[in-house]
């Protein structure tokens, strides 16, 4: 039923494989027209999609951001075709995780060898710089921490740090930020099977002891068990209650247990009022007073984006959602199908899409959801 989009979607990712600064020559899978660069965010998770297919370019796409890791482990959070930057941390899907994929993918020991090195660093500087009051949680300084442009969740914050990432913004109420958290718990945990691989046993034991201070840590600050559901907080203990995909990225990490995914699953995500729109799921609830309808431009606080839907692989089956996954990529398929490109969000309401072309995540979006549809019982 796909079948078309999937072929043109084959052709129109290897277009998007192009060099940045510090390739010499080489490709990495930059994010698409409008976005002619690889961000830390999302590019080392799309690059999977393309592993068997080009994995010289998979690879590139984890080691352009250890090429330009800085001496104290900072890694930027983008590199373009004439620079890198280093504004904000903007890392969604970790790079541990993704790395330590990619290895298993191509049976790339050294590779394995030089991501936990790098990502080992990376790790380090952000406790260092991010975790000033010691809980293992990670805090959110801009906009840009998250790549939640445009969203609610952070009005009155700048959109990055002007002095770089370790420097908090001059005014800014930091806040424990359950999604970066979560991303620090994963990270952990996938830096202790490398360590373990690597025969590095006291370093894999202390990161999987500190994983699990981070799980704690986040259910103690950031989940409201009033509503069932992850959110900022900040310092004076306030929650940012705004039931937004920040939320759904911490089942993204695996970081809550079943019976307490199933619950938000059942509460939010399945609920039409809620996540499950007509085209699931909007970066913010529909039904939370800070949704913004009509769908504009670049958001984060309404339209259903390309990155969700793709992510929910990572979660959906894992907790026992695969029936429901399957309408989500039905669903997606048919509003990219129908659009004149490969587009960056829709509306959740109409599936009508905007933003950007030949975006790298929706083209992901076609070649993986299609790849499963076809294939019944495709291992997650």
């Amino acid at each position: 039923m796909y079948s078309a989009s999937k072929r043109i979607a084959e052709r129109e990712i290897l277009k998007n494989i192009r060099p940045v600064f510090g390739t010499s020559g080489q490709g990495v899978l930059i994010e698409g027209i409008g976005y002619e660069g690889i961000w830390l965010e999302c590019g080392p998770h799309e690059s999977l999609t393309i592993a068997k297919e080009a994995p010289e370019a998979a690879l590139m796409s984890h080691r352009i951001f250890y090429i330009h890791q800085k001496a104290d482990g900072q890694f930027p959070h983008a590199v373009k075709a004439d620079r890198a930057g280093y504004r904000q941390i903007q890392q969604v899907v970790p790079i541990a995780c993704t790395a330590l994929e990619l290895a298993e993918i191509l049976g790339d020991e050294a590779f394995l060898a030089e991501s936990f090195d790098a990502c080992s660093k990376w790790e380090a500087w952000l406790v260092r710089h991010r975790d000033p009051r010691k809980l293992d949680l990670i805090e959110a300084w801009c906009t840009y921490d998250t790549g939640h442009d445009h969203s609610p969740r952070f009005a009155g914050c700048p959109d990055f740090c002007p002095e770089g990432a370790g420097v908090m913004p001059a005014g800014v109420q930091p806040r424990l930020a359950p999604d970066l958290s979560a991303n620090l718990y994963s990270s952990r945990l996938a830096l202790a099977k490398m360590a373990e691989h690597l025969g590095k046993r006291e370093a894999a034991d202390r990161y999987r002891e500190a994983a699990e201070r981070t799980r704690i840590s986040v259910e103690k600050f950031c989940y409201d068990p009033e509503t069932e559901f992850y959110f900022d907080r900040l310092p004076d203990g306030r929650f940012v209650r705004i039931v937004g995909d920040a939320g759904l990225r911490v089942l993204g990490e695996h970081l809550p247990d079943r019976e307490r995914a199933q619950r938000i699953f059942r509460r939010h995500i399945l609920d039409e009022k809620a996540f499950w729109t007509p085209y699931p799921m909007p970066s913010i609830a529909a039904d939370d007073p800070a949704f913004v309808s009509p769908a504009p431009e670049n958001s984060w606080g309404g339209p259903s984006q390309a990155l969700t839907a793709l992510r929910a692989l990572r979660y959906f089956p894992y907790y026992g959602f695969g029936k429901e996954l399957e309408h989500l990529m039905c669903r997606w398929l048919e509003a990219v199908t129908r659009a004149s490109a490969f587009r960056q969000q829709i509306d959740p309401f109409t599936g009508i899409a905007s933003t950007a072309e030949r975006y790298t995540p929706a083209l992901c979006l076609a070649l993986e959801f299609s790849r499963r549809l076809e294939t019944p019982g495709l291992p997650d």
